[in-house]
């Protein structure tokens, strides 16, 4: 490798040789060779720091928090900063590959001691560019190197990073910027960029954009390409940089992480240095007893705490290699990433496994009778070994014949743990998924709680449909419990957030005057401390009789029973009785959007009935006898397991169209967004129970 005035060859990121002008290395592959030999990279010297704190909780951007820090044990770790805990990485495995992706076709590697570099440099140009101590940079475009560098950049800066999803209006892009103040703002491409510039005269604090992919299509003021603005701070002294390093403490803010905002506007959530290292290093330890050999695929999207929390933070804590996915991965290419990372370890939410059991089971379908047979006996070993801690008779062959090959099909034959989390999981899907001997470990966190708070992660440690056990330093009570234990689920420990940025009334209705985080849940623990989630307070219906209803249980329960339905969200809100909006299974297109063409499930589904339709639409139009009639039975067969008559539901109908992230029924982790459902479907709903009124 080049090292400055001495070198004539580089060897660079990509493999390939090539001459150094003047003996300097001016490629991408190695910005500012010269100025390696020039940063000190050592943590030893770095004392922890705290700033002065009265309060655990803030809603400024400047003010400092006082840490959750136990007197022993877990939890009592010396809080670091994001820096140290970077440098750290950097002295241990300088040279261990860090991050992967393509660039033109080409496969880039990048080392852990080139992304620090990058980081620097990203770091020096946005103080160039003016941004200010605690002021924001908002990041919107989908996973890559450069999101990571602008990150952790604005970081080192002394600003506050801020992911703003990339299915946001512009007008829901405007209040993020606007309220963390942003004083640049990083977009992937032009459909980005068109957002922004639509609101940019709504942004007193912006003072440059930059584009991290493809070519400008104009040239404006304050607005630059990632190489223009990457160069915009070589001429920054590193003393200055440094001197903004050393004055990070890591009880302040960092980092901002928006809630979706169902309910309203959306909040910024405020995590300090402690809650992003703290987090991460206590994950790291549950998921990995190695350092420098986890790998691991960025895809899900890095503005929701639990893929920024698994991409950057616990890889910088373990050292890990980070591939990235290509933005299509949602729409089918996501496994094809996996088969070339072959990562061990791997973060679905919900909707991910249920797309790749769809996929599998329509694989399953046209399968000959034998091999049928031979998959159904192989299933079920596989469900008795996730079931039981002792290896039954034909696992082995099980093994080789079936589970090896479909988790290699899947990419994810290293996979020492699969985690699922974000939003709730049928037990249909997680025994599907232990049939194959891929065991899916909950994880169970919020935004506020900088990601996981409940984990799972062995099988002997696991109670199917339990999000698992609080995590080391952390602790659990619930709130108000009912006869049967239920209560709202409260949270405390070092990963606990600083507050609501600019909002103290809902900083304190989430906080309560002892410190802990209340989270809307409802929940359970069992004799053995695993926690049970129940329903969500919010999402609680509340009939005509006062019966207090939690609809996911029963969403799932129907869903189990029909298999054809994709989708089915309860409603029977202050009404006499419960009924339900259901989708249909069917084709997405290359976006990721729901077709009117029905999935192969439904279409096995027809053709073994008779049916020669193929078109949800047809469906529908027709009233499909059918499938109208599978569906009631299906509904009967839920509803006689109900506890009560008023969790039974009475009436249902089919939807057009399923739901879909685009289409706004869903969130940007596939959390169904019930109030825009209600309202989006409103006259279906008052259809409902007109009907029913005319009736009685």
């Amino acid at each position: 490798k080049g090292n400055g005035n001495t070198a004539t060859y580089c060897l660079d990121i990509v493999g390939a040789f090539h001459t150094l002008p003047n003996g300097k290395c001016s490629s991408i592959c190695c910005p500012n060779v010269e100025e390696t030999k020039a940063v000190p990279v050592t943590s030893a010297n770095l004392a922890t720091t705290l700033s002065p704190a009265e309060q655990l909780w803030s809603t400024d951007r400047d003010q400092a928090v006082k840490l959750r820090i136990e007197g022993s044990g877990p939890g009592s770790e010396t809080p670091i900063t994001v820096h140290q805990m970077f440098l750290e990485t950097v002295e241990k495995s300088g040279d261990h590959t860090a991050l992967v992706f393509k660039k033109d076709g080409q496969q880039v590697t990048v080392t852990w001691r080139q992304y620090y570099e990058q980081c620097r440099a990203a770091a020096k140009s946005f103080l160039k560019l003016g941004l200010e101590r605690y002021r924001g940079v908002a990041i919107l475009g989908f996973n890559s190197p450069e999101w990571f560098y602008a990150d952790i950049g604005c970081i080192l800066a002394g600003g506050l990073a801020t992911g703003v999803y990339t299915t946001n209006s512009p007008e829901a892009c405007q209040y993020v910027a606007a309220n963390c103040e942003a004083n640049v703002i990083v977009v992937e491409n032009q459909k980005q960029l068109d957002k922004i510039l639509q609101v940019k005269d709504q942004l007193p604090h912006l003072k440059a954009i930059v584009q991290y992919k493809d070519e400008l299509q104009q040239k404006l003021p304050d607005l630059y390409t990632w190489e223009e603005f990457m160069k915009l701070g070589e001429e920054v002294p590193n003393d200055r940089l440094d001197t903004i390093i050393d004055s990070l403490r890591a009880n302040e803010c960092c980092s901002l992480i928006y809630t979706s905002g169902t309910t309203g506007n959306p909040k910024g959530v405020m995590l300090s240095h402690d809650n992003l290292t703290w987090t991460a290093r206590t994950s790291a330890a549950l998921l990995s007893n190695s350092y420098g050999v986890e790998v691991l695929v960025s895809y899900l999207p890095l503005s929701h705490i639990a893929a920024q929390m698994i991409d950057i933070w616990v890889s910088m804590s373990f050292a890990g290699t980070t591939y990235f996915a290509e933005p299509d991965a949602l729409k089918g290419s996501l496994v094809n990433t996996l088969k070339e990372a072959r990562p061990t370890c791997f973060l679905g939410v919900p909707r991910v496994w249920e797309k790749m059991q769809d996929k599998m089971k329509a694989i399953g379908g046209k399968a000959s009778p034998m091999r049928k047979k031979v998959a159904d006996w192989a299933k079920s070993i596989g469900q008795r070994y996730n079931h039981s801690n002792w290896v039954p008779w034909g696992f082995m062959l099980a093994n080789n014949l079936v589970f090896k090959k479909v988790q290699a099909a899947l990419g994810l034959e290293r996979s020492r743990l699969c985690l699922t989390g974000a939003a709730p999981i049928t037990k249909e899907t997680l025994e599907y998924f232990m049939s194959l001997n891929i065991p899916l470990m909950e994880v169970y966190g919020m935004s506020e709680t900088s990601g996981p708070h409940t984990v799972s992660v062995t099988i002997n440690d696991y109670r199917l449909t339990s999000c698992g056990k609080v995590m080391p330093g952390c602790k659990i009570k619930l709130d108000k419990p009912d006869n049967d234990g239920i209560g709202e689920i409260c949270f405390w420990g070092r990963n606990v957030f600083m507050g609501y940025l600019n909002m103290a009334e809902k900083t304190t209705e989430a906080l309560d005057e002892d410190g802990w985080l209340h989270s809307g849940d409802l929940g359970r623990l069992d004799d053995c401390n695993f926690l049970f989630i129940t329903g969500r307070i919010k999402e609680l219906i509340i009939t005509a009789g006062g019966e207090n209803i939690p609809p996911v249980p029963i969403e799932d329960a129907v869903k189990a029973e029909i298999p054809i339905l994709s989708n089915a969200m309860l409603v029977g809100d202050k009404l006499k009785f419960l009924s339900m909006l259901l989708t249909l299974k069917c084709v997405l297109d290359d976006n990721g959007e729901p077709t009117d063409e029905l999935s192969p499930e439904v279409l096995d589904f027809c053709r073994q009935n008779g049916i020669g339709a193929t078109k949800v639409s047809e469906i529908v139009a027709n009233k499909e006898e059918a499938v109208y009639k599978a569906i009631q039975e299906g509904m009967e067969r839920a509803n006689a397991k109900s506890t009560s008559n008023a969790q039974k539901v009475q009436k249902w109908v089919i939807l057009d169209r399923d739901f879909s992230l685009l289409g706004g029924e869903l969130g940007p982790t596939m959390k169904l967004r019930r109030p825009i459902v209600a309202k989006m479907y409103q006259d279906k709903i008052e259809e409902l129970y007109a009907v029913s009124s005319e009736k009685q």
